[in-house]
């Protein structure tokens, strides 16, 4: 709590919501009936004028508001909507001040001149006392329209925002003091207490607003007449204004607010501005494109469900994609005899294709040149006893997916695709053949010529459940994820190194069932996130059979050449890892399945705090959680998620502040 404001605060019902203090309220009579002042319209809005008023008739004393402590917010917002006066050069007004009842001393006010915006207050310390000024250039008061500003102090920050525009911020020499008692102080609207510098032209609202910068409430606003709060004398006679708009500035003429889709930039909006209400993001149209000017930073709040998709079965894995000039599209790998293709309509996934698949594990779409691929890993063979994997291309005419090539793999679990050398690989991981578990895996080439991919390499893997490619550097590696050896879960894992055109090992890892592997970069530091399943021995069984067990984060150290263990978290039977970012923020999902117990187990994201590694920060409900993507459209950030023992996936939203 800031000083001063805890006592502020102190007792009150509201401390997580803090109260605006409207000071024009407390100077001003309810019914307005004060000597000198007088309730004005102007371009359709009511304001007071308060020049020909004594400046005692319009004050009152600090205590009236500083009741449970003596001290001003060393925190605060000051809001006031005004219609300025012209005046001449040199000439300074106030818009209200607050001054020591005995020297005369003001201690807080804030003054107009011509172009310019001055805020003043009394800075004390062992040396002495002395006054303290800030400034901001405001020429666009000049033009005799209603203004909204907002003051926003902060120690030495100090942020000036006129109607709702980009805002003019101010490091200053010296802070805000922590420590300015108002006691025996009395506040004045309009002026220093004096005669001389009172304010002439009209105020609607003046607001103070305690520990909190105003703006981020009362922006953006479609209604122009920004309100936080305003005498009674001014509430009940609203009228019509004269033209539109009660208050109207002149942004408005080159200022499109918006939420979703941008707006065209063409050359009848070129040098215009567009407010992406949706992102708070600010851009301008250049020839015929959208620059971002401003970008707000994204934080992630909250996760809430979006939709609730009905799958053909259960689905053992997810793959979300983007088929160009088509959409965004989500393939499901179903458990029974027909898996499915979803499109992103209207903002949700609706149903598009049905493919025939063999207890279908995943799918990896890939491009080469042009062309779009989808593969799919089947575990089972299909009613001829016949096993095999199917590629799939997409038909720009049929707008589907169609039959390409179809590869013999054993209980196949995943594809990876990638490119080397400017040459297309497609990896396999077979998972068993019949009871062996220890079986070879196969790395595919693409043949130009041909048009199909053939053998390239062989692998001996152990119950292989994923392969992950990356590159570090000129160096291409690609890790698999081994899971069974037929007697154990308790196997080595390895990752492979690209050398003179084949791979070959480069590091052992000691897994527990590994399931997959997540490989992710956070600058310039690049990590590998294992998911181990289950620690099973044939052996041990009644005392060695637990899937509440750490999941392991290495990172590479460049001076070691290896991998090195950075962090281990523990999990539930963990079957994936998914990193994805949220402005500048960075986290992993981890998919939970089953706690030896139960499937029902919440699944956990966990967001990068440097030295402290991922720490969690949202717990998940899941059933039987089995797969987990991020993706991003133009209306946010999303998650969705798979379950291996339900026909339903979940598709959840990042919302962001």
């Amino acid at each position: 709590m800031l000083p001063g404001l805890d006592r502020f605060l102190a007792g009150s019902p509201i401390l997580p919501d803090l109260r605006p203090l409207d000071i024009l309220a407390e100077a001003v009579p309810p019914d307005g009936a004060a000597s000198g002042i007088s309730v004005t319209r102007v371009q359709g809005a009511l304001g007071l004028q308060l020049s020909a008023a004594a400046p005692h008739a319009v004050s009152f004393p600090a205590s009236r508001i500083f009741v449970r402590c003596d001290l001003f917010p060393e925190e605060f917002s000051i809001v006031v909507t005004l219609k300025p006066p012209s005046l001449p050069p040199k000439k300074n007004e106030y818009l209200f001040s607050v001054v020591a009842e005995g020297p005369d001393a003001l201690l807080l006010g804030l003054r107009y001149s011509p172009a310019r915006l001055h805020f003043l207050f009394l800075r004390e310390d062992a040396a002495g006392a002395w006054q303290t000024r800030v400034s901001f250039r405001s020429p666009a008061l000049m033009d005799s329209q209603w203004h909204t500003l907002v003051l926003a102090v902060s120690e030495d920050s100090f942020s000036l925002t006129m109607d709702c525009g980009i805002p003019v911020d101010i490091t200053a020499d010296v802070p805000f003091p922590a420590t300015l008692s108002m006691q025996g102080a009395r506040f004045f609207i309009g002026s220093r207490r004096r005669t001389k510098g009172l304010f002439t032209g009209l105020v609607r609202q003046l607001v103070l607003l305690p520990g909190s910068d105003a703006a981020a409430q009362l922006c953006p606003c479609r209604n122009a007449d920004i309100v936080l709060s305003i005498p009674p004398v001014l509430q009940g006679l609203t009228g019509r204004p004269s033209d539109n708009e009660v208050l109207k500035y002149p942004y408005e003429t080159n200022m499109k607010v918006t939420l979703g889709s941008p707006p065209p930039c063409t050359k009848v909006e070129d040098a215009q501005f567009w407010f992406d209400a949706g992102r708070k993001g600010l851009y301008l149209c250049v020839g015929s494109e959208w620059v971002s000017v401003l970008a707000a930073k994204e934080k992630l709040d909250y996760v809430e469900e979006y939709q609730s998709l009905h799958t053909n079965s259960e689905t053992l894995g997810l793959e979300v994609f983007i088929v160009p000039e088509a959409g965004l599209f989500m393939a499901t790998a179903n458990r029974k005899a027909t898996s499915a293709i979803y499109k992103w309509m209207d903002g949700k996934f609706a149903s598009y294709q049905n493919i025939p698949t063999q207890q279908a594990q995943s799918w990896r779409q890939f491009t080469i040149g042009r062309k779009v691929f989808l593969a799919v890993a089947n575990f089972d063979p299909n009613e001829k006893g016949q096993e095999f994997s199917v590629i799939y291309k997409w038909s720009q005419r049929k707008l589907r997916f169609t039959p390409y090539q179809r590869v013999p793999t054993h209980s196949a679990r995943d594809w990876e695709a990638f490119e080397v050398a400017g040459e297309h690989f497609l990896a396999v991981a077979n998972h068993r053949e019949g009871d062996n578990h220890n079986i070879d895996s196969v790395i595919y080439k693409w043949n130009p010529r041909t048009r199909l991919f053939e053998p390239n390499q062989t692998i001996a893997t152990c119950g292989a459940y994923d392969w992950e490619f990356f590159t570090a550097g000129p160096y291409s590696f690609l890790v698999v994820a081994n899971a069974f050896n037929g007697t154990s879960t308790k196997v080595q894992s390895h990752l492979y190194v690209w050398l003179l055109g084949s791979f070959h090992l480069f590091q052992s890892f000691l897994t527990f069932g590994a399931a997959d592997w997540e490989v992710f970069r956070i600058g310039d530091r690049l990590f590998l996130a294992v998911a181990n399943s289950h620690s099973y021995d044939v052996e041990m069984q009644l005392q060695n059979d637990s899937y509440v067990i750490n999941s392991v984060i290495y990172e590479l150290n460049v001076s070691a050449q290896m991998f090195v263990k950075f962090q281990e978290i523990t999990t539930c039977s963990a079957l994936d890892w998914e990193f994805f970012s949220v402005g500048e923020d960075y986290f992993l999902v981890v998919a939970n399945s089953f706690d030896g117990n139960t499937f029902l187990v919440n699944s956990i994201i966990y967001r990068w705090q440097g030295y402290e590694g991922f720490v969690a920060v949202h717990s998940l409900p899941t059933f039987g959680c089995r797969d987990w993507e991020a993706f991003r459209t133009a209306a946010g950030s999303y998650l969705v998620y798979s379950s291996a023992k339900e026909p339903l996936s979940r598709v959840l939203r990042l919302r962001t502040g």
